[in-house]
């Protein structure tokens, strides 16, 4: 993968991230900044999800851990867990917000 492909990869999974959080109607913000996307919970927790450029990877920090994501079969995999990020990212928010969000 060349790094256009990779900007435009993930481009994709936070705008989607993003249409997610705001179609859920749950009570997170969500802010981007360069290549940074910050989710803020009511209890002033975070999730931090970015891009790494020299890897071609996406990492992901919340109280959970850190946990980096691979772009393999068509979809972005924990090295750590195997889990997909969007996944990952929905059940991450559920532990910040403490609560069930409906990801229609």
């Amino acid at each position: 993968m060349n790094e256009t492909e990779f900007h435009q990869l993930v481009d994709s999974q936070m705008q989607i991230i993003e249409e997610a959080i705001d179609d859920s109607g749950a009570d997170i913000d969500f802010e981007t900044s360069g290549n940074v996307m910050t989710l803020e919970f009511d209890d002033g927790s975070q999730i931090i999800i970015n891009r790494q450029e020299p890897m071609k990877e996406i990492w992901l920090a919340s109280k959970s851990g850190g946990f980096h994501f691979q772009w393999k079969a068509q979809q972005w995999i924990c090295s750590k867990t195997g889990i997909e990020l969007f996944e990952m990212v929905k059940q991450e928010c559920e532990k910040h917000a403490g609560e069930h969000i409906d990801w229609a």
